[in-house]
């Protein structure tokens, strides 16, 4: 196996969850002396470590987070040290099977009230020194310092394990203040880790919930380069309209898990009150994300490559009456209007009509919004097209067919009158009406990019020439408030070079934000005209579904304010409405044009976002 450190660059591994919450529940008191269950019952602490396993995770941390002469000191253990923490390795790694890291857990040394000198510095620093040597020897792929809130006592157990030679992880809590237990914050720690040669991993753990973690994660990945892993407790008791709330679902760990994921963390895991269930549902939570998947290589053909005889490609304004407005710089409009769940289009195509008679160039259709089942956007949009006269612009997103489906859809597609594709990665299917349903996505984004560009080019996925070659208006999407923005501007980078002619973003509520990507784009030279995504808000509780659980999106504190005091559904609709409007006139000088889409399908709200009706 790679070390942990190869794995962690190459892609975000999970760690499991509690090791006591789960003794707790098999009937151990508290008052036992836990790292001992390894030798007195080491069926139950592998029979843990295999739930693990099954659950999904990818690393396992030894049951010796107390092992340390200091702490089994009061247990009368002394004399066990060694057997048991060779035999927790031993545990751990026959749960693992070589499928699995196997961390060599370490917890303090110092209890809550104490300080390091009332034990004595050598002692402390020979006591850690003393616990790695034998995880090490017992064959342990990494040291995991964790749950410190004592910087001073961390950074001298960093020095005592460094002379293992393993690479270490340094993991150390606070509380959602962002403060540790030693009055130090979150930033001394971020930067007294970053800047100590001898850590490789970062980590945040215990202290907090998933939602406090999240905010601390905010705060460690700018100060941070090393791989950051995030293991919060399954969640602690808060204030929600007067009652006191336990937020500990699995549903509500695996929520933030991928969140963690798309803020940058490179491993996330469990602390206390997490079990098997909670590790399970963030693997199937995280496993499509892009930041995740491996994706397969599609092989960019470029003119050069076309055979003597045959078509080259048809330029942007020859492609459609959208694209040819496009490569004319005018400003174009476009609706988002949502495929139909039943087998009657008739009113979607009222709809639709509607917007085509007021003017809109096209209708932007969905692949699957939000992993919901509905009518393919592909064969409803050659039904519109051919009943209303409008372009559609469908998304196309790899999420449901292997790539020789995608291949064959998209030149369906396209013989059947289908010019346009926003090619998308497409939202996992477990935060939709099957969250058990499996995500194929053989591609993302970037690779059905580079797949439509060479269909347009005249070869199909195997390379081969194929004739007539295809004409489609290549889009794809932006997030000018991703938070991870580097991240997100490569990935954009790497649209354009694949072939991508346009880009329609998320819907923007800070147009601030929008003029800053596109500047960051313009300084790579790789601008392409950006079509701005706009979302009429309807009321305050839409507004915060927007703030908090559509992700990419970012609304602006005031906006949910002014939402806040609406008093009717009207004055709702009129307010987001004119929120909507300043956006774009703000916005208007630096981009393309608006799609707009219509809540709730209301397509009269979108258009009088546009001044269309």
């Amino acid at each position: 196996m790679k070390s942990i450190l190869e794995k962690l660059k190459e892609s975000p591994l999970v760690f499991d969850g509690a090791m006591g919450t789960m003794i707790y529940e098999r009937g151990v008191f508290i008052n036992t002396c836990y790292d001992e269950l390894c030798l007195s019952k080491p069926d139950l602490i592998l029979e843990i470590h295999r739930d693990y396993v099954e659950a999904g995770a990818d690393v396992l941390e030894t049951n010796t987070f107390g092992a340390n002469r200091v702490k089994l000191k009061g247990f009368g253990l002394v004399d066990k040290i060694k057997d048991i923490n060779s035999q927790a390795v031993s545990l751990a790694k026959e749960a693992a099977e070589n499928n699995c890291y196997v961390a060599g857990a370490m917890g303090p040394c110092v209890s809550s009230d104490q300080q390091i000198d009332d034990i004595g510095t050598d002692v402390v620093s020979e006591a850690f020194k003393e616990q790695a040597t034998i995880l090490v020897e017992a064959g342990a792929d990494f040291i995991h310092l964790e749950s410190f809130s004592r910087l001073d006592e961390l950074l001298l157990a960093i020095d005592a394990v460094a002379q293992t030679g393993l690479d270490i992880s340094a993991s150390f809590s606070v509380n959602e203040e962002g403060v540790a237990h030693d009055g130090k914050h979150i930033k001394d720690y971020s930067r007294a880790l970053e800047l100590h040669a001898h850590v490789d991993i970062v980590g945040i753990n215990c202290g907090m919930g998933p939602a406090g973690a999240y905010d601390a994660l905010k705060t460690v990945i700018p100060i941070c380069s090393k791989p950051v892993v995030v293991m919060p407790n399954a969640g602690l008791p808060r204030d929600i309209g007067g009652r006191v709330i336990y937020l500990t679902s699995p549903e509500y760990f695996m929520k933030y898990a991928k969140r963690f994921i798309q803020l940058g963390a490179r491993g996330i895991g469990g602390c206390c009150g997490t079990t098997p269930e909670h590790i399970n549902k963030a693997v199937k939570g995280i496993r499509n994300l892009s930041e995740v998947k491996q994706y397969k290589n599609i092989k960019v053909k470029t003119s050069s490559d076309v055979p003597v005889g045959a078509l080259p490609a048809v330029p942007l304004e020859l492609k459609s009456p959208f694209s040819a407005k496009l490569a004319r710089g005018e400003m174009v409009t476009s609706i988002e209007v949502l495929p139909p769940k039943s087998m009657d289009i008739t009113k979607t195509l009222e709809k639709i009509k509607y917007c085509y008679d007021k003017g809109a160039d096209a209708v932007n259709m969905p692949d699957g919004p939000r992993a919901s089942a509905r009518l393919s956007n592909m064969m409803t949009g050659v039904t519109i097209q051919n009943q209303t006269g409008i372009e559609v612009i469908p998304h196309f997103c790899c999420r449901d067919r292997n790539i020789m489906g995608m291949q064959g859809d998209i030149m369906a597609g396209f013989a059947a009158g289908i010019k346009n594709l926003l090619c998308v990665t497409g939202d996992p299917p477990n935060i939709g009406d099957y969250p058990e349903m499996s995500g194929v996505f053989d591609l993302d984004s970037i690779g059905l990019v580079q797949m439509v560009n060479n269909l347009n080019h005249g070869f199909d996925l195997g390379g081969h020439p194929i004739s007539p070659s295809t004409a489609i208006v290549i889009g794809v999407a932006a997030n000018p408030c991703a938070v991870d923005l580097p991240r997100e501007i490569n990935r954009f980078v790497q649209k354009v070079e694949a072939g991508a002619e346009y880009a329609i973003t998320q819907p923007v509520f800070d147009a601030e934000a929008l003029i800053e990507f596109m500047e960051k784009i313009d300084a790579k030279n790789q601008a392409i005209p950006i079509i701005a995504g706009v979302w009429p808000m309807t009321s305050y509780k839409n507004a915060q579904f927007m703030a908090t659980e559509v992700p990419g999106v970012v609304v602006p504190q005031s906006l949910l304010e002014r939402m806040s005091k609406c008093t009717s559904k009207e004055d709702n609709i009129k307010t987001g409405i004119e929120i909507a409007r300043e956006t774009c006139e703000k916005i208007k000088s630096s981009v393309q044009g608006f799609q707009v889409s219509a809540p709730f399908e209301n397509v009269v709200t979108a258009l009088k976002v546009l001044g269309l009706d």
